[in-house]
């Protein structure tokens, strides 16, 4: 059965990407999912024939590393599970490769860090490729660089990497291919309990539903997921989260089928220079605003001014991103600050008009302008 909201959401997507999970590309002995990712690469291509893109965020080079080490379980130490990793994607890539080339298409390898994307210019050139790779009509497949990333330089998962990637792209859908079939009132596996179809507002209810079971051979559980979905929803995507072992999955999501749970964005999908502000840079500080200043920032579409900051939190230089918690101390908003944490500090509940008595030579009568500002929550 179909319904408005999905044909909405459909219609309006024009790059799909698919994020599939280790235990959807995994068989019971831990040997990679050749079929599966057959079927994928089917749908793929019927996605295409549509006229949209396909960027593909896959999991799986660690399960399928442990299979061919004869490895029964994840490594618990960082060069093992390393190790499992490198082995592991040279299967993986391949298995796409020939899957997508029956349909006439490359399968182009990706491996990147958080680093990638919180450095702009490396955020920008990975930008670039995938556009250069839609030109030449190129599948990417996404992965996180699991042989060189530590913990510092970790996504979390590879949820988060693909909301990162989706804020990359215009006009993306987010699927988000899991072993359940969406986000339930309770546990999935007690048939009392129900899936809910559409969510509006992923907010702290929402959140409390998810039941943070670690999955068997990946690194996350529907709360990541969730935590994700708000990233994602955040800034104007929506995504779906549907179960990858339905052969025609994907079939169903671009068919606006009543299968998974759809997430709706939250207003407008906002320009992809906020989403990398609001998303994918790490905070080096916070501001604690009042509560005027939370109204005016947060609903109010204004700049931040140094009236209005509480306090002064962390070490941070000019032009570099920084949290903006409201009376609570609740992150709301993330932005580019215009003076350093030092500086903020002198000027901290001061009136425009006293800047230039404090400062001498007064740059920017904003600690952050709105258009280097995005709001979180």
């Amino acid at each position: 059965m179909k319904d408005i909201v999905r044909q909405e959401v459909v219609a309006q997507a024009r790059t799909i990407v698919v994020k599939v999970g280790t235990n959807v590309l995994s068989r019971e002995d831990d040997q990679l999912d050749v079929e599966r990712i057959s079927s994928l690469a089917d749908q793929i291509h019927r996605i295409r024939e549509t006229g949209r893109r396909v960027v593909v965020v896959s999991s799986g080079a660690v399960g399928a590393g442990l299979g061919l080490l004869g490895l029964s379980e994840r490594p618990k130490d960082l060069p093992h599970l390393q190790a499992a990793a490198a082995t592991g994607q040279a299967s993986l890539i391949r298995s796409y490769d020939d899957a997508l080339k029956r349909h006439g298409y490359q399968a182009a390898q990706m491996l990147l860090t958080a680093n990638d994307f919180r450095n702009r210019d490396r955020y920008l050139n990975v930008r670039n490729t995938l556009n250069t790779l839609f030109e030449y009509g190129v599948v990417p497949i996404i992965n996180e660089n699991d042989t060189v990333s530590v913990k510092e330089v970790k996504f979390g998962d590879n949820d988060q990497l693909a909301v990162m990637v989706s804020n990359l792209l215009d006009c993306p859908l987010l699927v988000i291919l899991s072993v359940v079939d969406g986000l339930f009132d309770g546990d999935p596996r007690d048939p009392a309990s129900k899936r809910f179809s559409l969510i509006n507002h992923c907010d702290d209810a929402m959140m409390s539903y998810a039941l943070n079971i670690r999955s068997s051979r990946g690194t996350g559980g529907m709360l990541s997921k969730l935590q994700s979905v708000r990233m994602a929803t955040a800034v104007g995507e929506c995504v779906v989260i549907a179960n990858g072992t339905d052969p025609q999955v994907l079939d169903r999501v671009l068919a606006a089928e009543d299968v998974g749970t759809l997430f709706t964005a939250k207003g407008q999908l906002i320009p992809a220079w906020k989403r990398w502000i609001g998303f994918t840079v790490k905070p080096r500080g916070s501001l604690q605003l009042d509560a005027g200043a939370v109204r005016a920032v947060e609903h109010n579409g204004k700049s931040l001014l140094p009236i209005g900051i509480a306090s002064v939190q962390g070490s941070f230089q000019r032009g570099e991103l920084v949290s903006i918690c409201d009376v609570d101390g609740k992150e709301f908003a993330r932005g580019l600050t215009n003076y350093d944490a030092m500086t903020v500090s002198k000027i901290v509940r001061k009136r425009t008009d006293e800047l230039e008595n404090i400062l001498g030579d007064v740059s920017y009568t904003e600690v952050i302008h709105r258009d280097n500002l995005c709001v979180v929550r």
